[in-house]
Protein backbone atom coordinates (compact mmCIF):
# COMPACT_ATOMS: atom_id res chain seq x y z
CA UNK A 1 0.00 0.00 0.00
CA UNK A 2 1.18 3.55 -0.89
CA UNK A 3 1.11 5.97 2.18
CA UNK A 4 0.27 9.43 1.61
CA UNK A 5 -0.91 12.32 3.63
CA UNK A 6 -4.37 12.09 2.91
CA UNK A 7 -4.14 8.33 4.66
CA UNK A 8 -2.33 9.21 7.26
CA UNK A 9 -4.75 12.53 7.70
CA UNK A 10 -7.79 9.63 7.83
CA UNK A 11 -5.39 7.26 10.13
CA UNK A 12 -4.90 10.64 12.66
CA UNK A 13 -9.04 10.78 13.06
CA UNK A 14 -9.43 7.28 14.36
CA UNK A 15 -6.11 6.07 16.09
CA UNK A 16 -4.99 9.72 17.15
CA UNK A 17 -8.06 11.57 18.30
CA UNK A 18 -6.30 13.79 20.53
CA UNK A 19 -3.69 14.89 17.80
CA UNK A 20 -6.84 15.26 15.38
CA UNK A 21 -8.58 17.21 18.00
CA UNK A 22 -5.40 19.83 18.43
CA UNK A 23 -5.57 20.41 14.66
CA UNK A 24 -2.40 18.39 13.92
CA UNK A 25 -2.14 17.58 10.02
CA UNK A 26 0.35 16.40 7.64
CA UNK A 27 0.78 18.76 4.70
CA UNK A 28 3.25 16.47 2.67
CA UNK A 29 4.59 13.11 2.58
CA UNK A 30 6.70 11.85 -0.43
CA UNK A 31 10.37 9.75 -0.59
CA UNK A 32 12.29 12.81 0.82
CA UNK A 33 10.24 14.47 3.39
CA UNK A 34 7.72 14.97 5.35
CA UNK A 35 5.68 17.77 6.61
CA UNK A 36 2.83 18.28 9.43
CA UNK A 37 1.13 21.30 10.45
CA UNK A 38 -0.50 22.80 13.01
CA UNK A 39 -2.75 26.34 13.91
CA UNK A 40 -3.34 28.26 17.04
CA UNK A 41 -6.90 27.78 18.09
CA UNK A 42 -8.44 27.81 21.17
CA UNK A 43 -8.41 23.24 21.96
CA UNK A 44 -4.50 23.85 21.97
CA UNK A 45 -3.14 26.60 23.48
CA UNK A 46 -1.11 27.55 27.01
CA UNK A 47 -1.54 29.93 29.70
CA UNK A 48 0.69 32.25 27.54
CA UNK A 49 -1.62 32.43 24.17
CA UNK A 50 0.61 30.14 22.56
CA UNK A 51 0.49 26.50 20.89
CA UNK A 52 1.15 24.31 24.04
CA UNK A 53 4.38 22.34 24.03
CA UNK A 54 3.07 18.90 24.15
CA UNK A 55 0.78 19.91 20.89
CA UNK A 56 3.95 21.11 18.94
CA UNK A 57 5.44 17.89 20.23
CA UNK A 58 2.51 15.42 18.74
CA UNK A 59 3.27 17.78 15.33
CA UNK A 60 6.70 17.43 15.29
CA UNK A 61 6.71 13.10 16.09
CA UNK A 62 4.27 13.00 13.21
CA UNK A 63 6.44 14.34 10.86
CA UNK A 64 9.10 11.75 11.49
CA UNK A 65 6.98 8.89 12.28
CA UNK A 66 5.14 9.05 9.20
CA UNK A 67 8.23 9.32 7.45
CA UNK A 68 9.96 5.93 8.93
CA UNK A 69 6.18 4.35 8.49
CA UNK A 70 6.62 5.11 5.16
CA UNK A 71 9.91 4.00 4.13
CA UNK A 72 9.65 0.53 6.54
CA UNK A 73 6.32 -0.05 4.35
CA UNK A 74 8.46 0.40 1.20
CA UNK A 75 10.26 -2.68 1.95
CA UNK A 76 9.76 -6.14 2.11
CA UNK A 77 10.28 -6.40 5.67
CA UNK A 78 7.65 -6.08 8.88
CA UNK A 79 9.16 -4.01 11.23
CA UNK A 80 8.78 -2.62 15.36
CA UNK A 81 8.96 0.56 15.59
CA UNK A 82 9.40 2.81 18.57
CA UNK A 83 10.27 6.38 19.59
CA UNK A 84 12.79 5.63 22.81
CA UNK A 85 14.03 9.11 23.28
CA UNK A 86 13.53 12.89 22.54
CA UNK A 87 14.80 16.32 22.76
CA UNK A 88 13.71 19.72 22.10
CA UNK A 89 14.53 22.98 21.95
CA UNK A 90 11.99 26.14 21.72
CA UNK A 91 13.64 29.29 19.86
CA UNK A 92 10.17 31.57 19.67
CA UNK A 93 6.13 31.59 20.78
CA UNK A 94 4.16 29.10 18.68
CA UNK A 95 1.32 31.28 17.39
CA UNK A 96 0.04 31.12 13.72
CA UNK A 97 0.42 28.06 11.80
CA UNK A 98 3.40 25.97 12.43
CA UNK A 99 4.74 23.81 9.64
CA UNK A 100 7.28 20.62 11.08
CA UNK A 101 9.54 19.36 8.43
CA UNK A 102 11.47 15.89 9.07
CA UNK A 103 14.10 15.38 5.78
CA UNK A 104 16.56 13.08 7.50
CA UNK A 105 15.85 9.98 4.33
CA UNK A 106 19.56 9.22 3.99
CA UNK A 107 20.24 8.73 7.65
CA UNK A 108 16.66 6.79 8.25
CA UNK A 109 17.11 4.73 4.76
CA UNK A 110 21.15 3.24 5.66
CA UNK A 111 19.15 2.27 9.35
CA UNK A 112 16.63 -0.10 7.80
CA UNK A 113 19.00 -1.26 5.17
CA UNK A 114 20.98 -2.33 8.08
CA UNK A 115 17.95 -3.61 10.46
CA UNK A 116 17.11 -5.52 7.17
CA UNK A 117 20.64 -7.10 6.79
CA UNK A 118 21.80 -7.91 10.71
CA UNK A 119 18.04 -8.95 11.75
CA UNK A 120 18.81 -6.50 15.14
CA UNK A 121 17.40 -3.19 16.55
CA UNK A 122 18.89 0.20 15.13
CA UNK A 123 18.50 3.01 16.45
CA UNK A 124 18.88 6.72 15.07
CA UNK A 125 17.58 10.16 15.77
CA UNK A 126 15.63 12.20 13.80
CA UNK A 127 15.23 15.85 13.41
CA UNK A 128 11.91 17.95 12.65
CA UNK A 129 12.10 21.52 12.40
CA UNK A 130 9.14 23.93 13.03
CA UNK A 131 8.89 26.95 11.53
CA UNK A 132 6.28 29.74 11.32
CA UNK A 133 4.19 31.54 8.64
CA UNK A 134 7.29 34.16 8.59
CA UNK A 135 9.74 31.18 8.10
CA UNK A 136 11.47 31.68 11.62
CA UNK A 137 12.04 28.86 13.56
CA UNK A 138 9.68 27.69 16.58
CA UNK A 139 11.30 24.85 17.33
CA UNK A 140 13.40 22.24 16.92
CA UNK A 141 12.81 18.34 18.20
CA UNK A 142 15.00 15.56 18.20
CA UNK A 143 13.48 12.03 18.45
CA UNK A 144 15.23 9.09 18.87
CA UNK A 145 13.83 5.65 17.59
CA UNK A 146 14.36 2.09 17.12
CA UNK A 147 13.14 -0.37 14.26
CA UNK A 148 14.01 -4.37 14.10
CA UNK A 149 12.31 -6.34 11.83
CA UNK A 150 9.58 -8.54 13.09
CA UNK A 151 10.92 -11.61 11.99
CA UNK A 152 13.58 -11.17 14.57
CA UNK A 153 11.73 -10.24 17.29
CA UNK A 154 11.84 -12.42 20.55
Amino acid sequence: MKLSAKQLNRFIIFKLPSAYLCGVRVFKLDNTLCSTTVKFKWMNQNPFKSIYFAVLAMAAELSTGALVLKKTNSTEAKFSTLVVGMNAQFSKKAVGKITFTCADVHQLDDCIKTAIKTKEGVAFTLTSTGVDEAGDEVAKFNFNWSIKTKESLS
